[in-house]
């Protein structure tokens, strides 16, 4: 397995380029499912997890092609689809599930494995399977595969509860209502601009939806969708992560294509640590006020609060700030697992349950560290730019399933950084 090699102290000056959304990518993909014309996106990320869902929906009788580097996906799924998601694709990437939705509302029946993915915590598929059988699916657990058939072969619109505000349930549901017959209505349905940004591409498509972005959304079904080009929502995660490089390690970076609306509530907790962030032309500015941040507390909220996602990169982050943070954790149990390896580099972190409280030290020490899920990878690359000495970051290939090229967008502005190919 490939190692980062993280030689900390460089402060950090230039521009880093923010990909599209993998998060949102991983929702589009499946659209094409719902239609026999082309569906062609923009500014995609190149990363595993696209490999992944391609090699899903070429699986189902999806025709894919990647062109400019994979920035363009250009898919087609007009032939006999095959309505069986295999356990040996969908058990690498949770956002796997998301084929459900869509086969359902096309062929009215598919047989999906559970997913998996990152370890860090339950993400439970009764939201799903309980909204799709209010639209007339009858759904059985088999073997590990979820059997869907819907009533009649059509599904039907349905005014559905969530419990909690699930962005994979909102974006599976979304889908299948497109073509089901009559409307649905989603109540406490997820605000994230994943959603804004499925939904827009739904209607380039033809389908009738109204109030994403807010708890209660709307989908008149249709009869067809038809083809669109749509270009893939800037990642406010990847965002946010290299917006707190410059603060960890000193210096100023400029995030092209950086939006303050996909990160408000992160870009508050900067400013509140004494971090400036401006908006410029092509991004988001982003350096250090005066010397060392300072701590602040932070709680992880569904959108438009702070994002789980970026939880352990601002925990690496309090590591070196004066003074002592607490962070609490709302959204996934097991995701301080990075903690430990933060403490192996010298940081103070003392974690209870959901709680993890953080005080600042001056300076972090290099270590070999282990990578446990996708943002612990790069929470630990962060520290390693604030770190005396080197840092060995192991086990990444957690890291290539969300962020295109670290070590070039990072070596680019100053780092001194590099990946050790494994043996």
């Amino acid at each position: 397995m490939d190692s980062i090699i993280v030689k900390g102290g460089k402060p950090l000056s230039g521009q880093i380029h923010i990909a599209g959304a993998k998060n949102a990518a991983l929702a589009l993909m499946p659209a094409t499912l719902l239609s026999e014309e082309p569906l062609t996106l923009t500014n995609a990320p190149r990363l595993s997890d696209i490999k992944t869902m391609t090699e899903l929906l070429q699986s189902l009788g999806a025709e894919i092609t990647s062109m400019q580097d994979g920035k363009v996906q250009a898919m087609s799924t007009h032939g006999t689809i095959n309505t069986t998601a295999d356990y040996d694709i969908v058990r690498k990437m949770r956002a796997s599930n998301l084929v459900l939705g869509p086969l359902l509302a096309r062929e009215g029946h598919a047989v999906v494995s559970l997913p998996g993915g990152c370890a860090i915590g339950a993400r439970p598929m009764d939201i799903h399977t309980d909204g799709l059988e209010k639209m007339g699916a009858s759904i059985d657990l088999k073997d590990g595969y979820l059997h869907a058939k819907a009533a009649g072969g059509k599904l039907k619109g349905a005014v559905i509860d969530f419990p909690f505000a699930s962005v994979g349930a909102t974006e599976n549901i979304m889908m299948a209502a497109t073509l089901a017959k009559g409307t649905t209505v989603i109540n406490n349905a997820a605000r994230e601009p994943e959603i804004v940004d499925l939904a827009t591409c739904l209607r380039r498509m033809g389908a009738q939806i109204d109030g994403d972005g807010t708890a209660t959304i709307t989908i008149q079904g249709v009869d067809r969708l038809g083809g669109a080009t749509h270009p893939v929502v800037t990642d406010r995660i990847e965002l946010g992560t290299y917006m707190l490089a410059p603060v960890i390690a000193g210096g100023e970076v400029e995030c092209i294509g950086g939006r303050m609306d996909l990160v408000a509530a992160f870009a508050e907790k900067l400013d509140a640590s004494g971090v400036s962030v401006t908006e410029t032309a092509n991004g988001l500015k982003v350096a250090r006020k005066n010397g060392r941040p300072t701590a602040v507390d932070v709680t992880t909220e569904p959108f438009p609060g702070f994002p789980t996602d970026l939880q352990a990169q601002m925990m690496a982050m309090l590591c070196v700030a004066e003074g002592k943070s607490v962070l609490e954790e709302k959204i996934f149990e097991n995701r301080f697992m990075h903690a430990p390896e933060l403490v192996r580099m010298g940081a103070e972190i003392e974690v209870h349950g959901g709680t993890a409280t953080v005080t600042g030290v001056e300076r972090m020490k290099g270590a070999p560290v282990m990578a446990t899920d996708l943002r612990a990878s790069v929470s630990l690359i962060l520290a390693g730019l604030a770190a005396e000495g080197e840092t060995q970051v192991n086990r990444v290939y957690h890291l290539d399933r969300g962020y295109e090229h670290v070590e070039d967008k990072l070596g680019a502005v100053g780092a001194d950084i590099k990946r050790v190919p494994g043996s």
